[in-house]
C-alpha cells in the first residue's frame, strides 16, 4: 500500500490550500484517514481524521478553518485549509488507519509528507 500526497506549497496568511492523499495497492477497506503535522523539534500532532462512515474529528486550533473529506471509491482523503496562519506552517502527513488488504493483512500507513509554508 502506498500513499501519495499532493497540494502543499507556499501561501500567504489568510490564503487557502487543499491537500490530497491517494492510497493505492491491494486495498479492501480503509477505516480511518487523517492528516497530522510536524514542525522541527516537536512531536507529530493530529490535525483532522475521518472514519469510513464520515465521522470527523479536528484539532481545536483548526476547527472552523480546515475541512477533511474522503472519497472511498478513490481511497483518497482531502484537507481543505482556509484562513491559513503562519503557525500552520509544518510538514503535513497523511495517515491511513486499519487498512485491510485483500491478503487479509491489517496495517497503518503514513505518507511521505508535504510541506505547507504560510508566510508573506
Amino acid at each position: 500500500v502506498q500513499l501519495v500526497e499532493s497540494g502543499g506549497g507556499l501561501v500567504q496568511p489568510g490564503g487557502s490550500l487543499r491537500l490530497s492523499c491517494a492510497a493505492s495497492g491491494s486495498i479492501f477497506r480503509i477505516n480511518t484517514m487523517g492528516w497530522y503535522r510536524q514542525t522541527p523539534g516537536k512531536q507529530r500532532e493530529l490535525v483532522a481524521v475521518i472514519t469510513s462512515d464520515g465521522s470527523t474529528n479536528y484539532a481545536d486550533s483548526v476547527k472552523g478553518r480546515f475541512t477533511i473529506s474522503r472519497d472511498n471509491a478513490k481511497n483518497t482523503v482531502y484537507l481543505q485549509m482556509n484562513s491559513l496562519k503562519p503557525e500552520n506552517t509544518a510538514v503535513y502527513y497523511c495517515h491511513t488507519g486499519e487498512v485491510l488488504t485483500y491478503e487479509l493483512k491489517l496495517h497503518d500507513y503514513w505518507g511521505q509528507g508535504t510541506q505547507v509554508t504560510v508566510s508573506s
